[in-house]
């Protein structure tokens, strides 16, 4: 990949996911949150130390999944756009109920957000979103029929992305999926403090990304 890429670091002090919060509480109130790892563990983490303020949900709890859909290019420190999702970690099932420990539904309301940092080709989060809805199938499976179609009906699934890409996409998300975005960029090459080696210099050249604008 050439210096020509266009690059916007994001820093710790970026809002977006502040500023996301109360839009997600007074529309969607999650009572779980499903981290994409790697990407998506350091915006659920701040999210929901602000998801406890905004809803008074004190017990709200964090899930992680891990998919990839990078590859590394060799000879370089940058990664591509692979053609498969991989599927590295995913939700522990309970060996004796078949229950996952998550929960993906039952009770009264279950409200599931996936949290990723970008939102670029969409593959990722239509298949998190597919999976984890078949997987909430399965756990209704396991219900007294008679409770089943109340159970579908109060389990939904929402989706926040720290940004959103302006650009074609190669999948694409149910038009009833509610769908939050820290803000909508071009398509950027996206460089986040959680993944930088040195937070100064990330910083240092943030900032004179800034003062070039």
């Amino acid at each position: 990949m050439s210096d020509e890429v266009k690059h916007l670091r994001v820093t710790y002090n970026d809002t977006s996911v502040r500023q996301s919060t109360p839009k997600i509480a007074k529309e969607f109130k999650p009572d779980l949150l499903v981290a994409i790892g790697g990407g998506g563990f350091f915006p659920a983490r701040v999210m929901r130390t602000f998801l406890r303020e905004e809803t008074e949900h004190k017990a709200l709890q964090i899930q992680a999944i891990g998919l990839s859909l990078y590859e590394p290019v060799e000879g370089t420190t940058v990664n591509t756009i692979g053609q498969e999702v991989i599927r590295t970690q995913w939700l522990a099932k309970d060996l004796d109920c078949g229950l996952h420990h998550a929960h993906l539904s039952g009770g009264e309301t279950f409200k599931r957000l996936r949290q990723d940092e970008v939102d670029d080709t969409r593959k990722t989060l239509h298949y998190a979103l597919s999976e984890l809805q078949k997987d909430a199938e399965e756990e209704l499976l396991t219900r007294p029929e008679s409770e089943r179609a109340a159970l579908r009906e109060a389990t939904k699934f929402g989706i926040f992305v720290v940004h959103n890409k302006n650009k074609e996409k190669r999948a694409h998300l149910p038009p009833d999926t509610p769908y939050f975005a820290g803000a909508t960029v071009d398509d950027v090459w996206l460089d986040y403090p959680w993944e930088a080696m040195c937070i100064e210099e990330h910083d240092r050249l943030a900032a004179a990304d800034k003062s070039e604008v």
